[in-house]
Parts: C-alpha cells; structure tokens; sequence
C-alpha cells in the first residue's frame, strides 16, 4: 500500500503551513456562505400533516417540542425490509447528546420517513437510535420538501402557530454533517471512497461497499 513521503520536520512545516493558507481561504469562504445562509428569506409551511410516532399522532408544529427552531431529516423509504444504507450512516452519526446542546440552543430534531412506524421502531431499536423518528407515511410531507423519495435536511423556524421553512439542502450537503467523513477527510487516506482524489496507490473503495 502506497504511503505519502517521508521528509524532514523542517520540509513537513513548510508543506502544511502552504495546506493551512489554503484552509484558512476555504475557512473565510465557509464563514462568508454562512452569513449569506443567516439572510436567506422564509417561507410559509402550511402543510396540515400528521405524523406516526411511539406516543401518537404529532403535528408538525409538535416536533418543535416548544423550542423555536427544528431541523428535520428525512430517511430514505426504501420499501418494506430495506434501509438506505447512506441514511442509516448519518443516524448513526447524530448522538444523543448532541441532540441535548442544540435543545440548549433553541432548536429540536426530528428524524422523518415515509416508513410506516411499524417498520421504523424495531430498526430504530436494533440501532440504538434515541431521536424522535416519525412516519410520514399518508401526508405529502417529502413531496412538500422537495425530497420525493429520496433524503434531505431542512430547517423550520416557528412563529407562535406559524411554521416556516428557511433553509434545506441534500447530497453534499447534508454530508458534511458527518462526523466520521469530516474527520476521515483530515487523515492521510481520506474516506478511501473511489470518488476521491488520492494519489495512485492509495486505497479506495465504493461508497456504500
């Protein structure tokens, strides 16, 4: 297996004080998209949906528990007995203790499919997951998203009895809320996915093999 060149201490420092500019350029483009996502307007979501969940039925406005703010992820319905295996990566990622420090800040979580509640419970168990997870399954809430079939992260913001939507995004971007990839990303090999720019001889894999 290939490795990165061995070098002095002196030539190390200059290669990653060369890497950290570059960081740093990316750090200031990140902070610069952030603040233009702090402007973005809202939208009024007015669905009248009611979701499955362990203790009942719950309205959207429900999920917010209270709090102002809720972000929503949407998990894969991949038929009866089939589990997105991308989606099962990300919950494995969302701790419960970091559920608690954004509870602090004002904003909830909820875990939400098209997957009958049924076919989530004993897969939520079987994976430990302790988020609220609710069904969809009957409302046209993924459709209303924008996610259809497939995943999506989105932001709502309450207003007394109003539900607005203020920002959402899929594919890549919901990736980079990956604990595992982001760190994976500061090591030698990367996530060792064949979609990455390695030098020859690195090991790669399929995404999801």
């Amino acid at each position: 297996m290939a490795k990165p060149d061995v070098v002095t201490a002196e030539q190390w420092e200059l290669a990653r004080a060369e890497l950290l500019t570059a960081e740093k350029e990316a750090t200031r483009s990140l902070d610069a998209l952030a603040a233009r996502r702090r402007r973005l307007p809202m939208v009024r979501f007015a669905g009248d949906y009611t979701f499955a969940a362990p203790s009942g039925p719950r309205t959207l406005l429900d999920l917010f528990e209270g709090r102002e703010q809720l972000a929503v992820y949407q998990f894969m319905d991949n038929g009866p007995g089939h589990f997105c295996p991308g989606c099962t990566a990300f919950t494995n990622n969302v701790p419960s203790h970091a559920l608690v420090m954004l509870g602090q800040r004002g904003i909830s979580w909820a875990t939400v499919s098209n997957m009958p509640l049924a076919q989530i419970e004993p897969y939520r168990a079987v994976r430990g997951w302790t988020m609220p997870f609710v069904s969809s399954q009957g409302t046209t809430f993924a459709d209303d998203c924008g996610a259809g079939g497939g995943f999506m992260l989105s932001m709502f913001l309450r207003d007394g009895d109003e539900v607005y939507r203020t920002y959402s995004t899929t594919a890549r971007g919901v990736d980079r809320l990956l604990f595992t990839n982001n760190l994976a990303d500061l090591s030698v090999f990367g996530r060792q996915e064949d979609w990455e720019d390695s030098p020859p001889g690195w090991p790669q894999h399929p995404t999801y093999g």
